[in-house]
């Protein structure tokens, strides 16, 4: 159609040249057997300039022609290659299918000779089994392809952004009283108006998160992230148990070279990098206050990775945090420095774990160190530390065991000694008054099982104590929050089963003790049933 197009044109531009020519002879012929003189030369002017405008319209007409026709080239090539991959690949699915039917027929050639109480597969079924697989694996790729489309989120930066986050139901009954009902940390005494037991659901503990992918910087790769959920309290309304309020978790920005990061930002202690899987504690990473230390906290840190041979690698980490010691914020609207702020320095910490990847799933041994200052005011200083171990050890292909152990001093600020880093005997305005730091000692541990890859079973058992001499040494001792709580445990069992890759159904059961100073011991259970989706 292009090519007659193209002919028919230059036939018209071969015609409007004649008929111009020939107008032009015969009118000259005319006038010149009348006896008439010849016109002046600008008479001709218009019909030229007509005839000349004419030509360059049809020219450009052509021009446009020629660009199209090579598009229609270049697409005509791009078919004809894609035609030929797909022979490629319907021929390799057909020697595919005939290799698969080999099998098959050696398959049943064979199959009198097994126990007569097998039952052999025929040709036919061996063959739509591996199909209905193939299938299957397609489904799945084009499942993938829909979701990185759907990783399209529009940015002002014009980078690439990826929106995540979890939907997360939670409905829950306790027995016995707690601390908090959708999320239990502490077992504590029954009030006069507490009833035997409790249930509840709530969606708080959802999830929201942006990523950002940046341009590389100084040969580094530049990301950053942000979440947060509506673990935040309660607004001051009707039925504001069921509106939480947003609050922020992490904050980071990352640059990444080929062995070294640097990250910014407010993010889990890296001295402490793990916590128990569980869908049932979101809003709080498992075992908080149970031997888990885990408060996100404003940090820099720096990471350098140093790989061996067989697969081992050495990891070295170093930063300073905001040395936060677990202070309730005095005011709402306004920030007063914590006692460890007003010390002037920055905490500082470091990590070094090793990492060997010859097996299934990596093996991970790590140590880690942390040390900051406090000032209480009129010369009370208490010195903070912790020294912490971590590992992560495959048992099998099924099997995993996960876990930390730490012990330090006034860790409060990362929610070690049950949330307190000193206790005082009188108040802290007065110069009397003496402050004493927090001997702690946790650890925890998780046990995994997976039988299959969609479902996994996890129990895990932790704990947090403080030195009972500590806690002895006033009479009296007071606290930020509760003195008298010395030792705290936690242990569960969940089951997570993840029906789609997206969708995710579990069960878990929390067992809690809390003990006193004076031997008063309280215990609580707590069941909780999860529904979450993720994006």
């Amino acid at each position: 159609m292009r090519t007659r197009k193209r002919t028919s044109l230059g036939g018209k531009l071969g015609t409007v040249l004649t008929l111009s020519l020939i107008g032009l002879a015969e009118g000259r012929l005319t006038r010149a057997a009348q006896g008439e003189s010849p016109p002046q030369e600008t008479s001709l002017q218009p019909s030229l300039k007509a005839a000349e405008a004419e030509i360059h319209e049809l020219h450009s007409a052509l021009v446009e022609m020629n660009a199209e026709i090579a598009r229609s080239r270049q697409e005509a090539l791009g078919l004809r290659k894609q035609i030929q991959e797909t022979r490629e690949q319907l021929e390799s699915i057909k020697q595919e299918l005939g290799r698969w039917h080999d099998q098959a027929s050696a398959f049943a050639s064979a199959a009198p000779s097994r126990s007569p109480g097998a039952a052999p597969r025929t040709p036919e079924g061996a063959v739509d089994e591996r199909l209905a697989k193939v299938e299957e694996e397609q489904q799945l790729l084009s499942a993938k392809v829909d979701d990185q489309y759907q990783t399209k989120v529009a940015s002002a930066s014009k980078h690439r952004v990826r929106l995540s986050g979890m939907a997360l139901l939670n409905v829950f009954g306790t027995r016995g009283s707690v601390d908090n009902q959708d999320l239990p940390t502490l077992a504590r005494p029954r009030n006069a108006l507490d009833s035997n037991g409790n249930f509840g659901a709530t969606v708080r503990q959802s999830l929201l998160g942006l990523e950002i992918f940046g341009p590389e910087l100084a040969g580094a790769k530049s990301s950053g992230d942000l979440q947060f959920d509506f673990f935040g309290g309660f607004p001051n309304t009707l039925d504001g148990v069921s509106t939480g309020l947003a609050r922020l978790r992490t904050a980071r920005f990352r640059l990444d070279w080929p062995h070294t990061s640097l990250v910014a930002g407010q993010d889990a202690p890296f001295f402490s990098p793990l916590s128990p899987t569980s869908l049932a504690s979101f809003g709080l990473p498992a075992l908080a206050y149970s031997g888990n230390l885990w408060t996100w906290t404003p940090q820099i840190r720096v990471e350098d990775i140093l790989n061996f041979s067989r697969g081992s690698s050495l990891s070295v980490q170093a930063g300073v945090l905001d040395p936060l010691t677990g202070e309730l914020p005095y005011y709402q609207f306004y920030r007063t420095p914590q006692a460890g702020e007003r010390n002037r320095h920055p905490a500082y910490a470091m990590r070094v774990g090793w990492t060997y990847g010859g097996w299934a799933a990596p093996l991970t041994f790590g140590a880690g160190g942390y040390y900051a200052r406090q000032n209480w005011g009129f010369g009370r200083t208490v010195d903070s530390w912790a020294g912490t171990a971590d590992w992560s050890v495959p048992l099998g292909g099924r099997f995993s065991l996960t876990g930390e152990l730490y012990r330090g001093r006034a860790l409060g600020g990362l929610g070690g000694g049950i949330g307190r880093s000193v206790v005082f005997n009188g108040p802290l305005a007065d110069p009397n008054t003496l402050v004493l730091g927090l001997n702690s000692v946790g650890g925890w541990a998780q046990l995994k099982f997976r039988p299959t890859e969609k479902l996994e079973f996890n129990g895990t058992a932790g704990g947090d104590s403080t030195l009972a001499s500590d806690l002895r040494r006033f009479a009296q001792p007071r606290s930020y929050i509760d003195p008298s709580v010395a030792r705290n445990r936690s242990t569960s069992i969940n089951a997570i089963y993840h029906v789609r890759s997206n969708l995710l159904f579990s069960a878990e059961y929390r067992h809690l003790r809390t003990d006193e100073i004076y031997a008063a011991r309280y215990t609580a259970d707590h069941i909780n049933l999860g529904v979450g989706v993720l994006f």
